[in-house]
């Protein structure tokens, strides 16, 4: 039997800072935010994976989702990589899957 705690893996809170731990999919057909994946959180972007054009999309686009400035992100890892962890600081709104602490 799965804890809850575990359903919650991919993503804690630092404070007022969400810190998201992001599986992405560069050059998808449409931005959105997809389902939980072990330990991280499927986001798909339009961007191709070019110098890491797709990761400041995906900056873009999750600010928005988020209610949240650009500069209110930190990429910690995965600027060039599928593999990410991003900072948000004082997120406004949160995706169904993520809970306000």
């Amino acid at each position: 039997m799965k804890s809850k705690k575990l359903a919650h893996i991919f993503y804690q809170w630092e404070g007022d800072i969400l810190v998201l731990n992001i599986l992405g999919t560069p050059s998808a057909k449409r931005d959105a935010i997809g389902k939980v994946k072990a330990h991280q959180l499927k986001v798909s972007v339009t961007a191709a994976p070019v110098a890491g054009r797709a990761t400041d999309h995906m900056v873009k686009f999750l600010a928005k989702e988020f209610g949240v400035s650009p500069s209110d992100f930190e990429v910690v890892y995965g600027r060039m990589n599928i593999n990410k962890q991003l900072r948000i600081k004082a997120p406004k709104k949160l995706p169904s899957c993520i809970e306000f602490e």
